[in-house]
């Protein structure tokens, strides 16, 4: 499984070299589209840094496994992170992901404001489908600062729509309960900080960006 993954990433990689656009500068073709119901957020991929991260997230793209999730943890000076939970009855419910992937921090770049991150438990290597973006640059999440000894992989910044990403960051937050999966499949249900309350904030799709 886990030399597929690297493989794939490969194939990624070299599919991605790149091209001169008409400024003079690479452009490895690698976009996507947020669409969300507080508007439109562009954002352009690392490949040629985080190609296992890249390939993973396209995956789940291309299953479209983000479309109607929720940004469900909302931090206005720290950062927003989402595509993992869903509404289900009102209550934000965790979706089934794939495995953990290989931590790609120590070669990522920093996470500044305005970048995109993997999400993931206190075990390095468990980042699936969950990511954020940064709202401030956040130098203590970057490698090898962490406890852990590994950051949390950029893989992605935004390119447009950054002031959508303001504006979520400013939505009202407080303790709401969230259903989460355990370890062996069950559900377990409780309550979380900085969770949207009154307005939730849902990512419609996330699309590659065809190539012009």
């Amino acid at each position: 499984m886990k030399s597929l993954l690297i493989l794939s990433a490969s194939l990624l990689f070299l599919s991605c070299k790149g091209e001169i656009d008409d400024n003079g500068s690479v452009d490895d073709g690698s976009k996507i589209v947020i669409e969300t119901n507080m508007g439109t957020i562009r954002v352009k991929l690392h490949p040629e840094t985080a190609p296992i991260t890249v390939a993973n997230f396209l995956s789940y793209v291309d299953q479209q496994h983000f479309d109607g999730t929720i940004f469900h943890r909302v931090m206005s000076n720290f950062m927003i992170q989402g595509g993992g939970f869903e509404l289900k009855d009102d209550v934000p419910t965790e979706k089934q992901t794939g495995n953990g992937i290989q931590n790609e921090s120590a070669g990522t770049k920093k996470n500044l404001r305005g970048t995109l991150a993997m999400a993931r438990t206190s075990d390095p290597h468990s980042a699936t489908a969950q990511f954020f973006i940064n709202v401030v640059d956040n130098p203590s999440l970057d490698h090898p600062v962490t406890n852990d000894g590994h950051g949390y992989a950029v893989f992605g910044e935004v390119i447009e729509g950054l002031e959508v990403v303001n504006k979520i960051k400013m939505v009202e937050v407080g303790i709401g309960y969230l259903n989460s999966l355990r370890p062996d499949g069950r559900v377990a249900s409780g309550p979380h900080q900085n969770v949207p309350l009154i307005n939730p904030v849902i990512i419609k799709s996330i699309r590659r960006e065809p190539k012009s």
